[in-house]
């Protein structure tokens, strides 16, 4: 055993007490700033439809559109693994679920769009459309067809359309509640942000609604949209976006790049307007540095270069939004856009095929961590926190299995939950 060292120590306790009395501000407001991620499902897309052209078939229809863009330009594992470079070991088994989820769950967060989308109608046509947009939403939850997410994007702040917007939300959410509630998987949209002000309003707007309607406050929650200058750097130089998060009161659930909008909004050029343009690059580097440890999620925009037309054609679209998504991927910018249909099946190939390349990979380190067995990599709870996070979302989405997660790592969903989402506090006695 050998000689036991004589431990000293010159502090006295009251120390340590005064020292912890004095940071418990700072201790309360970094679980209130910093809770971080709520351990939920974040969808890989959102899928944007008018609220003119959104109805009851619009999921199924999207998944048959893009089963039969697969069955006339990729019929099968091979030729689609051809055109987006996938390996032999990868072609079989990504086309195989590719074509499954097209079949059971087309559409991961549709939103019935008013805005852009939409454009501007009449009163009563918008009023017309809102009060549909809540009834077929309402008996899709009902009736088992729904996304896992559904909701709409109404009109921005702006004084122009901001009375529009407003009512549009009213109709929209009362409409809901008339027809039994709001759905859990509910997600509202709120464009064209640029001052916190704005995000203010709105939560002034929620509150009210709630309490007119007898809901827990807090119980309805909005994504912010980035697609102005201002969003991301205000007047005064600091970074606006940071600020919009908390001046929405806990209630953002999301950060949405909108690749058009601010692009022109920089003076980008339309041939250069991307989402892998170095502006937007940066828009989302600073979105994703705001929302760290907030419990808001970053999603990136789209590619408006659709896949119709001749399969040559359709194959270089199919290539570009696959690059897209994979590039974002690995930026950790786990969602995006969708605009077209044609565009699910390269969304779902890029999902499946980065978290099945790097599945057994992720699985032996995260195994090696739990049994404590060593490794060439040296891990630790902040990697083990990363790992169960990237098998989850593999789950979520259907990339993986169950099965083979518990096979690889010997850890059931609860195990990784547990890892992907410690307490602020269980992070630090780890790292002791």
């Amino acid at each position: 055993m050998g000689q036991q060292e004589k431990v000293a120590t010159s502090l006295a306790g009251a120390v340590g007490e005064e020292i912890s009395a004095s940071l418990a501000p700072v201790d309360a407001e970094l679980e209130r700033r910093y809770p971080g991620d709520p351990g939920t499902r974040q969808p890989v897309h959102t899928v944007y439809v008018p609220g003119d052209v959104f109805d009851a078939g619009t999921i199924r229809s999207w998944g048959d559109q893009a089963l039969a863009a697969l069955d006339e330009h990729a019929p099968d594992a091979a030729s689609f693994a051809r055109v987006l470079g996938l390996g032999d070991d990868l072609a079989e088994p990504v086309y195989t679920r590719v074509r499954a989820k097209l079949e059971r769950e087309p559409i991961e967060d549709l939103r019935v769009d008013f805005e852009d989308g939409y454009g501007n109608r009449t009163d009563a046509e918008e009023d017309e459309a809102a009060a549909r947009a809540a009834r077929l939403i309402a008996e899709a939850y009902e009736q088992g067809t729904a996304a896992p997410y559904m909701g709409i994007r109404m009109k921005c702040m702006e004084a122009p359309v901001r009375a529009r917007g407003i009512r549009t939300l009213d109709v929209f959410l009362s409409g809901l509640m008339e027809a039994g509630g709001l759905p859990d998987g509910l997600v509202l949209t709120l464009p064209k942000v640029t001052y916190p002000e704005q995000v203010t309003a709105m939560v002034r707007l929620l509150e009210a609604f709630e309490k007119a309607r007898g809901l827990t406050p807090g119980r309805i929650g909005f994504e912010i949209q980035i697609e102005t200058s201002q969003s991301i750097l205000a007047a005064d130089g600091t970074a606006a976006v940071a600020r919009m998060i908390q001046a929405a009161e806990g209630r953002a659930t999301g950060l949405h790049y909108g690749t058009f909008d601010y692009s022109a909004c920089l003076g980008v050029s339309a041939a250069h307007q991307a989402s892998d343009h170095p502006a937007a690059d940066h828009a989302k580097a600073v979105m994703q540095v705001a929302a760290a440890g907030t419990g808001v999620r970053v999603s990136d925009g789209s590619t408006n270069v659709l896949p119709v037309g001749p399969t040559a054609k359709v194959h270089d679209a199919w290539r570009l939004h696959y690059g897209l998504t994979r590039r974002a991927l690995a930026r950790a910018y786990y969602q995006g856009w969708d605009m077209h249909p044609g565009h699910i099946p390269t969304r779902y190939a890029a999902v499946f095929a980065f978290y099945r390349e790097g599945f057994e990979q992720a699985a032996a380190r995260l195994a090696r961590y739990v049994n404590r067995t060593g490794g060439d990599v040296m891990d630790e709870p902040a990697t083990a926190k990363a790992l169960s996070g990237y098998l989850l979302r593999g789950l979520d989405c259907g990339a993986l299995d169950n099965g083979e997660v518990a096979r690889l790592t010997g850890l059931t969903r609860t195990d990784l939950e547990s890892f992907s989402a410690p307490r602020r506090g269980d992070l630090t006695a780890s790292a002791q």
